[in-house]
């Protein structure tokens, strides 16, 4: 009587052989387009170049050089106050009363009446000739061109994070499908040798199938990162304008040295945007400062007037007549009844609101900076862990292998040292990329470039 495994054997082996077939026909042609796109030449693409095309990609960035534009503007409205302003004026008017003088003079002369109608036509020419307002307000629109640009600077910055973000989940998995094909690979050669052995009988076909299960696993694995990655690329693409193909690589950046000596410095670091920003509000407060104690100093100007008027000069007079006159004209308001000095002391309140601004953002910048560097020496060690555990795992992989040729073990457990060794390889490139994505947060976040 024929035993149920032997009749069931000739079905699994049907099965084997054609889920051999299958993965031979499917699995060479994946592996063989994985090696040509790893032979193609593919450009490494750096984080910092990301970086810098993301910044300039940003329509924001285009507000420098309207910034640029309006300050120039107002500077040469400044400059157009030294010439002279000229304007033409003419008024007819009625008045109830004139002047009269009820003197008889000796001969019978009498004293003319002026007309109570009046008319004048005259153009007016004025010209500045000391005006000490003009200086401070200059500086004034120089120092709010830098105030407005360093408020582009700032909100443009948190561009570089959402690039580092994009940037590294794109490597942690471009690492991941390293090591995955890494695996795809050695299944894919155990996976013949165990077929072979299914068809000669030296092995049972469940060893066969369970490679097999095992390799269709991480296939899925791999596709599952490739499409994860494929996303993070379109997102890099967007935020950057660049065109990332699948096959680039991206560098990870070599940072231990940067941020040795960022730590170093750390407390004289001032490279962010915010800080240039502070800076330039408080210079603008102060030109602001000055204008506003300008403003009540005395200014001096030229004048001419010319024109037709009855009466002229000669007001005695009922004729038309030409004239024209010149002079020296001063200008000067010393009393403001306290507006200039309330002026002044809100314009010193706000740049105490500035000091306290940057204060606050100094001492956060301090504790973001300690709980960086606290992830840093922690991935630090794990990193230098990891090669250990790797090695062991690799020495138990090989020592299962051998025992699987020899048959001493079977599939499934040659395939937990496998399974254990993916998962240290894995663990130990997800913590490289964590490493270089925390030191160059850590670089971002003070403002340093991550070259």
């Amino acid at each position: 009587m024929t035993a149920p495994n032997e009749r069931r054997a000739p079905a699994v082996q049907l099965m084997v052989g054609a889920l051999c077939a299958t993965l031979t026909v499917a699995l060479p042609v994946s592996a063989q387009s994985a090696d040509t796109a790893a032979a193609r030449p593919a450009d490494s693409v750096s984080l910092q170049a990301l970086q810098d095309s993301a910044l300039a990609r940003d329509p924001r960035a285009g507000n420098v050089a309207l910034d640029r534009q309006r300050a120039r503007l107002r500077l040469d409205d400044i400059a157009a106050e030294r010439l002279p302003s000229v304007g033409a004026t003419a008024l007819g008017q009625y008045q109830s009363q004139v002047t009269t003088i009820d003197v008889a003079l000796p001969g019978g002369i009498h004293v003319p009446t002026p007309p109570k109608d009046s008319y004048d036509a005259y153009v007016m020419a004025q010209e500045p000739l000391f005006d000490p307002s003009r200086g401070p307000r200059r500086a004034v629109a120089a120092a709010q061109r830098s105030a407005d640009e360093s408020a582009v600077h700032t909100s443009l910055f948190p561009l570089r994070q959402d690039v580092n973000e994009a940037f590294f989940d794109a490597a942690l998995l471009q690492a991941q499908e390293a090591e995955i094909d890494a695996v795809i690979a050695d299944l894919q050669t155990q996976l013949t040798v165990a077929s072979s052995r299914v068809r000669e009988g030296a092995a049972l076909p469940g060893d066969s199938a369970g490679i097999m299960a095992e390799l269709l696993r991480r296939r899925q694995d791999r596709s599952s990162l490739e499409h994860d990655r494929d996303a993070s690329l379109a997102v890099l693409a967007d935020l950057t304008g660049a065109t990332l193909a699948p096959a680039a690589r991206l560098a990870l950046p070599a940072l231990g040295d940067a941020v040795d000596r960022a730590r170093a410095n750390l407390d004289s670091l001032h490279a962010r945007p915010e800080y240039a920003q502070f800076n330039a509000s408080r210079t603008l407060l102060d030109a602001q400062r000055t204008a506003t104690a300008a403003a009540t100093r005395p200014r001096v100007s030229a004048f001419a007037r010319a024109g037709y008027a009855r009466p002229g000069l000669d007001f005695l007079s009922d004729r038309f007549q030409w004239y024209w006159l010149a002079g020296i004209q001063l200008g000067w308001a010393p009393f403001t009844w306290g507006s200039n000095e309330r002026d002044q002391h809100a314009l010193e309140l706000e740049r105490r609101t500035v000091d306290r601004g940057e204060s606050a953002f100094r001492a956060s910048m301090r504790r973001a900076a300690t709980r960086a560097t606290a992830q840093i020496d922690f991935l630090d060690q794990a990193v230098a862990g990891d090669d250990g555990i790797v090695s062991l795992r690799e020495e138990a992989a090989r020592e299962a292998r051998l025992r699987y040729d020899e048959g001493v073990i079977t599939a499934a457990e040659y395939i937990d040292r496998e399974t254990d060794l993916l998962n240290a390889r894995l663990a130990r490139a997800t913590h490289r990329v964590q490493l270089a994505q925390a030191r160059a947060n850590y670089l971002t976040m003070l403002g340093l470039e991550v070259r």
